[in-house]
């Protein structure tokens, strides 16, 4: 199964945000035990450590980073994808391309977000978290 996570769930899993974080652990241990493929923008890399740096040490939150890379495909946030994002109908232009970068992914699966109503118009089936572990439980 191939996912392709939104920046919401690197900045749970990373955070150990409640109670968000057990099922970002849950999908990542998925990948782990080389049940799913994990896919994410380079956009999503970034915004992760630009919001997650005042809270955790800088040589930490980069090794965490680096550890995570592991088990995630870094789909690159080119000049392909901003045009295809600015010139959408998609209402967040950060949603956009995330959207976008999915699409590039042969046979994806699906999209995991906590913010699936901005995703609305994605043409890959879009997720929660919860509803994802859900899946992969039945897996």
């Amino acid at each position: 199964m191939k996912i392709f996570l939104d920046t919401n769930i690197l900045v749970d899993l990373i955070a150990d945000r409640k109670p968000f974080s057990k099922q970002a652990i849950e999908i990542f241990s998925s990948a782990e035990k080389n049940k799913t493929q994990l896919f994410t923008s380079s956009h999503s890399v970034a915004t992760t450590h630009y919001l997650l740096k005042k809270y955790v040490d800088e040589k930490e939150l980069r090794e965490i980073i680096c550890n995570l890379l592991e088990f995630l495909t870094v789909i690159s946030v080119d000049v392909d994808i901003l045009k295809k994002g600015l010139r959408s109908n998609h209402r967040d232009f950060e949603d956009a391309i995330q959207i976008f970068c999915a699409t590039t992914v042969s046979g994806l699966n699906f999209i995991v977000t906590r913010n699936s109503k901005d995703f609305k118009t994605s043409e890959i089936p879009v997720l929660t978290p919860d509803e994802m572990c859900l899946k992969l439980n039945s897996f």
